[in-house]
């Protein structure tokens, strides 16, 4: 890793010295899916470059919404990667929706309010959760120091209460009040696509100067060469059939009905195909209900980092799939972990959102509108059939995250706009 080019001012404006930054978000390391790796992966590498950091985080609990084993306490602080991390305790729902979900941010967020938070020069709040931040904000803007804030926005919240169909009328109001209140309160605001940050600065009403787009980046690295004979045999997947593997979240956001019915069509029409969903999630036990009598789908929990890259190398083709409507309201972090892989991709999703256009920007896979089953199961039996293509689309991707993927950069780019805030801060007063 290499250090800035520019040493970090504080707050003061001071130069020579680096500045105190403390990173608070609901998810952290040892969590290995979701914003996690990128919240613990920008404290890692800003420690490396040589920024005095420290994490105010919850224990770790996603995607199974259950505390993991070993952690729980009230208060407790570890060291990571040359990084303090101090975990709050907080409501964990079993059945994280609607309300449930919202209880367990607020509590996160009034753990926030009185912790210790040292004395910081700058701030990242990660967001989600909405409203933790939101909490969090409130604390930072009264703060005697007045610490600089930018939040780091990896999911933009009034537009997925509304893509999802999960709230309309006052809620979304709400929802948009708090979300515009939170971020035009932030010293800068960090967003993970173009198209983020034409909607915060359009609808929300953020300043475009003060905005900053730093790409999500490949977490894992360069995967180890893969013995895909014996990774298939483990999950007992035939050479006959197409594998087509869907992993991470199952959410409500990812609409994975659509997936069993695809793998329903695939047993009525006797078709080659075994669709996959890996990992965990609150719609988990629903969709094993659906599917239950459905042959041709299969789920298997969560791997770790080497099960997991063994998983998505020996599958042949991966996918993405999303709820109808879904299509600004995230890019799905699992992407670059896809990429990473040299596996085709099938976006099954909104033709014009968000995923369907970083899937074609890598010219990595094909794309079938969201909530058709038929249409994803002929697209993967047309991948799994042709070798020469599903090749050349799994080794674009792979370039594609190499070239505009990178972590280093992202980091880079990312620690060049804390030290332009902090400047300019310095500047005025």
């Amino acid at each position: 890793m290499t250090r800035l080019d520019v040493p970090l001012p504080t707050a003061s404006g001071s130069e020579g010295s680096s500045p105190r930054v403390l990173i608070i978000g609901l998810n952290y390391a040892p969590e290995t899916t979701g914003i996690s790796p990128y919240t613990s992966a920008l404290a890692r590498g800003l420690a490396e470059r040589g920024v005095a950091v420290s994490a105010l985080t919850a224990h770790p609990h996603y995607p199974e919404w259950e505390i993991h084993d070993g952690y729980g306490r009230w208060r407790s602080t570890e060291v990571i990667d040359g990084v303090t991390v101090t975990r709050l305790r907080h409501y964990v729902p079993a059945k994280p929706g609607g309300l449930n979900r919202l209880v367990s941010e607020l509590t996160f967020g009034l753990r926030l309010v009185f912790a210790r938070w040292g004395n910081p020069d700058v701030i990242v709040m990660v967001s989600p959760a909405l409203f933790s931040t939101a909490l969090a904000m409130a604390r930072a803007r009264l703060s005697p120091t007045r610490p600089l804030v930018n939040v780091w926005v990896q999911d933009i919240y009034s537009l997925g209460i509304t893509e999802t169909g999960m709230g309309v009328g006052p809620v979304a109001k709400l929802i948009t009040w708090v979300e515009k209140t939170t971020l035009r309160a932030a010293s800068g605001v960090v967003v993970i696509h173009d198209r983020f940050g034409e909607h915060l600065s359009r609808r929300l009403g953020v300043a475009a100067e003060r905005i900053e787009v730093v790409r999500n980046w490949t977490h894992l690295d360069p995967a180890a060469p893969t013995d895909v004979v014996a990774t298939r045999a483990r999950h007992g997947w035939a050479d006959g059939e197409t594998i087509v593997l869907h992993a991470g979240n199952m959410g409500v956001k990812q609409g994975l009905e659509n997936v069993v019915h695809a793998a329903g069509l695939a047993d009525e029409q006797e078709r080659p195909v075994r669709f996959v969903l890996l990992g965990n999630g609150s719609q988990r036990d629903e969709l094993q209900a659906l599917g239950a009598s459905v042959t041709r789908l299969q789920f298997i929990g969560s791997l770790d980092d080497a099960g997991f890259q063994d998983a998505l190398a020996s599958a042949d083709v991966l996918l993405v799939n999303e709820k109808p409507g879904v299509s600004e309201m995230a890019v799905p972090s699992k992407l670059t972990s896809y990429f990473n892989a040299a596996r085709p991709v099938i976006g099954a999703t909104d033709p014009d959102g968000l995923t369907a256009s970083e899937i074609e920007a890598a010219n990595a896979g094909r794309i079938v509108s969201a909530g058709d089953p038929q249409a994803l199961l002929d697209a993967a039996l047309a991948l799994g059939s042709d070798a020469v293509l599903a090749r050349s689309l799994g080794e674009n991707g792979f370039r594609y995250r190499t070239d505009v993927l990178g972590e280093g950069a992202a980091i880079d780019k990312f620690a060049r706009w804390l030290h332009r805030i902090v400047t300019r801060a310095g500047t005025r007063r």
